[in-house]
């Protein structure tokens, strides 16, 4: 079968129309598929958006614990009195009450004047130490930690021992008594801290 010019006049609008439905559904194709991409690429907008809210949160909830555990710690230190100024007439009072309590027959102590042991720390506080020359007469060794202990516990300042000796009496070979004193010999550091002088 051959085809004429008049029946390519004839087949000419159903292939127009063909090929503009083509173009169409072409056109139509490349929209979706843009506006597909659109849409992804704001999904991965808003999920990165998303994420990132997410870990501020974190970060936030992270930095409130931190701030809370912070505020406990700091509220402790003030209460057992390291923060602050130092409290020398109250630790004097101390020294005499652990005599008495232990029923210690003899003690003699002496605070050296307070010094700062740095000037600059990350937290921003400056450590002062008031050293302590402590002697006392024994009745036995365990008097000795039972002071040592007491004087830790109440001390309104961070105590730290540096040394302890503990000594018969100097002439006890020559003396024979039934009651017959040890002598012991402490150095103690009581800490204390406090921001530095100019700051809030």
């Amino acid at each position: 079968m051959k085809l004429t010019q008049r029946d390519f006049r004839t087949l000419l609008p159903p292939i127009a129309a063909t090929l503009v439905l083509f173009l169409a559904a072409g056109f139509l194709a490349w929209w979706s598929h843009s506006n597909a991409h659109e849409a992804g690429l704001e999904r991965d907008r808003a999920a990165d958006g998303k994420n990132r809210i997410e870990t501020r949160l974190r970060q936030f909830h992270s930095e409130e614990v931190d701030i809370k555990e912070r505020g406990v710690i700091l509220r402790r230190l003030q209460d057992s009195g390291i923060l602050g100024e130092e409290r020398r007439l109250d630790w004097l009072e101390q020294v005499r009450n652990t005599q008495h309590a232990l029923r210690l027959p003899g003690l003699r102590y002496e605070f050296a004047a307070q010094a700062p042991i740095n000037r600059t720390t990350p937290s921003g506080y400056a450590w002062f130490n008031s050293p302590l020359h402590l002697q006392m007469k024994l009745l036995h060794e365990g008097d000795l930690l039972n002071a040592l202990d007491r004087i830790r516990q109440e001390a309104r300042a961070l105590v730290i021992v540096r040394s302890c000796q503990l000594m018969p009496p100097a002439n006890a070979g020559e003396r024979r008594e039934a009651y017959m004193p040890l002598n012991a010999d402490c150095h103690m550091d009581w800490l204390t801290a406090r921001q530095p002088t100019g700051r809030n």
